[in-house]
């Protein structure tokens, strides 16, 4: 029996990195559906399938569709706009191409094929030791800030404090929020370090247990797009029988601090799961 995964809105929109005033806005207009509302407590509730509904939304949307456009789009039983619509979405961002090259690019490439990269090079199964960790918790004003809190509060910080970091380094981060809010993001940035030190008021340490069972899956490109690889990842988990029973885990492998280009960033995201 496969188990079917429900997420509550709140986990809904933190997965998927959209509002919950936009899930209700989406509802509203007849786009997107709860899969099932609790009678009693009104509860929303959504499934994996739904994942990828409101993936085809986003990007409809950042092609310059309106939501009246996408509703029609849906109503026609299809999921991709007519082909005589989209020559005259490329017309006009032709027209506007200092403003809409992004868009244009989008539009452009929906037409041609893309290859599928297999799962397997995206997918493994891991099992996340115990460490140690200096950790520091803090309420940031948007994802843009994380930079400068790392290498000019954090890094400062652990180096007073003597704190030495095994090779090759890991570090990561956990949202604490129970949806995704684009700005005063309550995070907390974890690093492995090689023992316990002394508290301060910036820094925290702590042990972290064994994770036995982690599914890891490699992100490229940047941060705003991790909602893509999360509409992979459920789905991943439910045609294989995994379920999530732990918090998640952003590990940055290569970003802004070495690369320029946000296409080459690489991050992991782990997540503890267990076989149904």
């Amino acid at each position: 029996m496969i188990y079917r995964t429900k997420l509550k809105i709140g986990e809904f929109s933190k997965m998927m990195q959209v509002t919950v005033k936009t899930l209700r806005l989406y509802e509203q207009k007849g786009l997107l559906q709860p899969d099932e509302v609790d009678e009693w407590t009104g509860y929303r509730y959504y499934n994996i399938s739904q994942m990828q509904q409101l993936s085809t939304i986003r990007s409809l949307q950042g092609m310059g569709f309106s939501l009246a456009e996408i509703k029609e789009i849906f109503d026609n039983n299809s999921t991709v706009p007519p082909l005589e619509q989209l020559e005259q979405k490329i017309v006009d961002c032709q027209r506007q191409l200092h403003m809409l090259q992004g868009r244009l690019q989008l539009l452009l490439s929906l037409r041609d094929s893309r290859k599928e990269i297999s799962t397997m090079e995206k997918f493994s199964i891991q099992t996340l030791p115990s460490i140690i960790v200096a950790s520091h918790r803090e309420v940031i004003k948007n994802w843009q800030a994380l930079g400068p809190l790392c290498t000019d509060v954090i890094g400062p910080e652990m180096h007073r404090l003597g704190c030495r970091c095994p090779m090759p380094g890991y570090c990561f981060t956990v949202e604490h929020d129970k949806e995704y809010k684009p700005t005063d993001i309550d995070i907390e940035y974890c690093e492995q370090v090689e023992e316990m030190g002394t508290d301060s008021t910036i820094i925290q340490f702590k042990r972290l247990p064994e994770v036995p069972t982690a599914l890891c899956m490699a992100h490229h490109g940047p941060y705003d797009r991790f909602y893509e690889s999360y509409t992979e990842f459920f789905r991943y988990i439910e045609e294989h029988g995994y379920r999530v029973i732990g918090e998640h885990r952003t590990v940055y492998v290569d970003g802004i601090w070495n690369q320029k280009d946000p296409e080459k960033w690489l991050s992991i995201l782990q997540v503890p799961v267990a076989k149904e």
